[in-house]
């Protein structure tokens, strides 16, 4: 894979906003907000798991359905997922976002439980296989394969469940992986799971990203797929090759609040 080299005026730039814009004060308007609501691990990982699965579209729109949903399960997702009945799962048949239904969200609910109580929970599958390997990709393929293995989880929510060996960019669970896997000082990503190394997370890519890192010379590919991922997040570990996703901030940034395309 050609791997092109950042100049010294895009790395300081990537530096920069970096430091700018991962600060508690990017919490609040982006849906890791939803996770910070939480305290508990298995509370943090599946209110994230689940605000990450639903982050497309408006951000005011994606944390008011995020947080409906938490409401829905009860203010306390782990448990939920844990007990609920089926009469309990009922009241999530009201829940929609876009594309994802109360269908969809009770198998998601369906397939946390068989992770949790045969797989040893979102972390070991996210982990599975990933020891000889560079990068999360098997950790994901294992992720994709238990849910839509679970007792319940129903053939329309497969939409729902990204997978990398079809070239789905994964974006949103990569910057799910970010949250739980990354850790630093600054307040913002978790770092929860140290059985995985930041080294091995993925750039979370999409239309935004992508253009600002063509717009940069970061990344030639056209496509946003997974090779794109792989090509992005290679060039990253150019500038460092022990937390290259922390770029994932400057990168935003430079999108969304700089206007960079």
């Amino acid at each position: 894979m050609n791997v092109p080299t950042p100049s010294a005026e895009v790395a300081e730039l990537l530096k920069d906003r970096y430091l700018r814009y991962n600060t508690p004060a990017f919490i609040e308007p982006d849906p890791i907000c939803i996770p910070h609501s939480y305290t508990r691990r298995e509370d943090i990982e599946i209110a994230g798991l689940l605000a990450a699965t639903i982050a497309w579209g408006q951000r005011p729109t994606i944390l008011r359905n995020a947080r409906r949903l938490m409401a829905l399960m009860e203010d306390a997702p782990y448990d939920f997922v844990m007990q609920a009945t089926e009469a309990d799962l009922l009241p999530l048949e009201a829940f929609v976002h876009r594309t994802f239904n109360g269908w969809d969200a009770q198998s998601f609910v369906k397939g946390l439980r068989h992770i949790y109580t045969r797989h040893g929970g979102l972390e070991a599958v996210f982990a599975r296989n990933t020891e000889s390997s560079t990068d999360l990709m098997p950790g994901l393929i294992a992720y994709h394969e238990t849910m839509l293995a679970a007792p319940g989880f129903i053939p329309r929510t497969r939409k729902h469940v990204p997978d990398v060996r079809r070239g789905a960019a994964a974006k949103r669970l990569n910057m799910y992986l970010r949250w739980m896997v990354r850790r630093d000082s600054r307040g913002v990503d978790f770092g929860l799971w140290n059985s995985i190394s930041p080294a091995r997370l993925l750039l979370p890519l999409d239309l935004h990203t992508g253009r600002v890192a063509r717009a940069l010379g970061l990344l030639s590919r056209n496509q946003d797929d997974w090779r794109a991922v792989q090509a992005l997040t290679g060039t990253l570990r150019t500038l460092d090759p022990q937390d290259p996703v922390k770029y994932d901030f400057a990168l935003f940034g430079l999108g969304v609040y700089e206007g960079i395309r």
